[in-house]
């Protein structure tokens, strides 16, 4: 996050400088030195906001430090339906590339979370607000196909839009593949993990997002589908206060938990523990002369 532009343009150079170690808090309107709010993995010492990091932030946050090891990288998105709205598809992936330097909204690769063996999947909100496209469910595909070959659990990070519309029915297409693989998962019995930050909206979070056996979320992260305005006119009242944060669909038992960054990791080593080391259920014997039950 570059604090610094905040105040551009407002001083001179070496006052911009000063300026720039010292942001503002959205939430509770604190000013802080950058170094107080990075100590804490970009959360607000004073009121626990989230600022939202890049995909290698969260990467260095979750993973065991030098295990990540990047796949696919190099798969790239085309245009099939030579889409253009202000600006052609080809213009926005330029774009992202430039602000981001990769062609996808995710990052995929293997790592270990407190020596547990991970395949781990990040979204990175800053690549056309990680909207989901072939790409990246192909990424995500074949991270759960790596898991299930490794016998090991699969993590996503979830930050994103919903699917990208510049791919229309190609993105669309990929709420059903990324499902597919994740039942396949689940048939190996082997445990995914889904981590939902500020926003998880439109069809990654009418997917893949909530289909975790374990679905934590960020304090006050934005979750659902359409936007609170249209769900406003479609069912024409008023929304409770907090609709669509994390707090709220913990209360309403939408997800699991709600978790600070700063614990995140240890949240899902503790759960993959349990998952990856638990005893196999012994089932008891029928007795004799009888049939078991289906």
């Amino acid at each position: 996050m570059n604090f610094g532009s905040l105040f551009s343009g407002m001083y001179g150079k070496k006052e911009e400088e000063e300026q720039s170690h010292w942001i503002k808090c959205p939430k509770c309107l604190s000013l802080m030195h950058y170094k107080q709010v990075e100590s804490r993995h970009s959360v607000c010492p004073k009121c626990a906001n989230h600022f939202r990091i890049a995909a290698d932030a969260r990467i260095a946050l979750l993973s065991d430090e030098g295990s990540f090891e990047e796949h696919d990288a190099s798969l790239a998105p085309v245009d099939p339906l030579k889409f253009s709205d202000k600006k052609s598809y080809k213009k926005r992936i330029e774009e992202g590339k430039k602000k981001t330097g990769r062609v996808s909204s995710v990052v995929s690769g293997s790592c270990t979370i407190e020596e547990y063996p991970v395949e781990l999947v990040v979204f990175d909100f800053s690549f056309m607000g990680g909207s989901l496209g072939s790409v990246e469910g192909e990424k995500i595909v074949r991270a759960i196909n790596r898991a299930i070959e490794k016998k090991c659990g699969v993590v996503i990070v979830s930050a994103s839009g919903g699917a990208r519309m510049q791919e229309s029915t190609y993105a669309l297409l990929q709420m059903s593949k990324t499902s597919a693989a994740l039942r396949k998962l689940a048939d190996h019995k082997l445990p995914y993990i889904s981590v939902l930050t500020d926003p998880t909206m439109g069809g990654v979070s009418a997917s893949f997002a909530m289909l975790g056996d374990i679905i934590m979320a960020e304090p006050n992260a934005l979750i659902g589908f359409a936007g609170q305005r249209v769900i406003k006119q479609t069912v024409g009242v008023d929304l409770p206060e907090g609709f669509q944060r994390a707090e709220f669909l913990l209360e309403h038992g939408l997800i699991d938990m709600v978790v600070d960054r700063n614990e995140m990791k240890e949240s899902i080593a503790r759960f993959m523990k349990l998952f990856l080391e638990r005893d196999e259920a012994v089932a008891p014997s029928a007795p004799a002369g009888t049939e078991e039950a289906v």
